[in-house]
């Protein structure tokens, strides 16, 4: 019989790059509805040196890559030991760990995410749950967004689930299935042009509302392929480095122009992304405190009822849902869905490790 609750921790490293964010979670199922309470908390900022390395991965050769994984599944099982001992967690069910995405090729049949070498069980001495996307591209799908299965189980009440994140992602519920995309690149683009001016990032979205629009890079932008692709997509920074920024960096603008005409950019392909324009929509991810940005969605989406929930969630909801990703997997029930990823058929993702 299926175990009623359990006494997890859900592990997120986000491409923003700001940080490892960890969430002792409490689930519960009562009446087959999951039921969830975020207990400790802690985001753990990356070195300059970690920055630095992460940023730079998308171009290492094998071997660096193999370097850089044993590297950080070190720091990521030490920065979970550290979480365990600091709040004294006992009688763990599992550690569910994302690790951190490097390289997102779907359509070359390949996804890499750091840090989940079976080494990472014994160096926190915890069953570890990890690796969710791989199987998922093996299986044809785009390995993402793997987070809509949790907007389904923990948040139904609302029409869209939406995530800014280092990009945004929707998901939503159509035709009794729940469809999910990534819509536009967010904190890789605004964060990268705060960092120009030394700042980590546009703090409530000031420095953009401070800047006026290109129209001729906000067209450019617009006409990018992939947003008039079909859904299920997904992106990953590779995207941001090889089309985003050369595009934006071809015009002879203020870097606040930059931030103001990318975050119409972001607002615009929000509205373009949602199926319907009014209804209740679930804000969350770092981005949710980017006033000016809300501003603009809200402008474009004037029916469309915006909620931003309390700070653990805004903070912590991937961690959340990398945490009943493990959960579910193990029960050995599905956790990924072939109507969001397009993969062959749905399927229980994921590698169990034993310390």
């Amino acid at each position: 019989m299926a175990k009623e609750n359990y006494n997890v921790i859900g592990v997120m490293s986000g491409t923003s790059l700001d940080g490892i964010d960890l969430a002792h979670i409490i689930f519960s199922r009562l009446e087959n509805r999951w039921h969830y309470q975020i207990e400790e908390t802690k985001a753990v900022p990356y070195t300059e040196d970690w920055v630095f390395r992460l940023k730079k991965a998308v171009d290492f050769s094998p071997e660096e890559l193999e370097k850089l994984n044993t590297d950080y599944t070190l720091l990521l099982g030490n920065v979970i030991s550290d979480f365990i001992a600091a709040n004294q967690l006992e009688n763990l069910d599992g550690v569910c760990s994302h690790g951190h995405t490097i390289l997102h090729q779907p359509q070359n049949g390949f996804t890499l995410q750091i840090g989940n070498l079976p080494e990472i069980a014994k160096l926190t001495n915890q069953k570890v749950i990890c690796d969710f996307r791989v199987q998922d591209v093996e299986y044809g799908g785009q390995g993402a967004p793997l987070v809509p299965i949790g907007d389904r189980f923990l948040f139904p009440e609302y029409d869209f689930c939406l995530n800014l994140g280092g990009f945004s992602n929707i998901s939503f519920k159509q035709d009794d299935k729940r469809i999910a995309f990534d819509i536009s690149p967010v904190n890789t683009v605004l964060n990268f042009y705060a960092d120009l001016l030394g700042y980590e990032y546009d703090d409530k979205g000031t420095i953009a509302r401070s800047g006026t629009i290109s129209e001729l890079l906000l067209q450019e932008l617009n006409n990018i392929d992939f947003y008039a692709q079909a859904y299920p997509k997904s992106l990953g920074y590779e995207f941001v480095k090889t089309i985003i920024l050369p595009m934006m960096e071809r015009h002879n603008i203020s870097i606040e122009d930059k931030l103001r005409t990318f975050t119409e950019h972001i607002a615009i392909q929000t509205l373009l992304a949602v199926p319907k324009k009014t209804g209740r929509l679930l804000v969350t991810g770092g981005g949710a405190y980017n006033e000016f940005l809300l501003e603009r969605m809200a402008f474009h989406l004037p029916e469309m009822k915006f909620e931003v929930p309390d700070d653990k969630t805004v903070q912590y909801k991937e961690a959340l849902i990398f945490a009943l990703l493990g959960v579910l997997k193990l029960q050995n029930e599905v956790n990924v869905l072939a109507s969001v990823t397009g993969a062959k058929h749905d399927h229980s993702s994921g590698k169990i490790f034993l310390p």
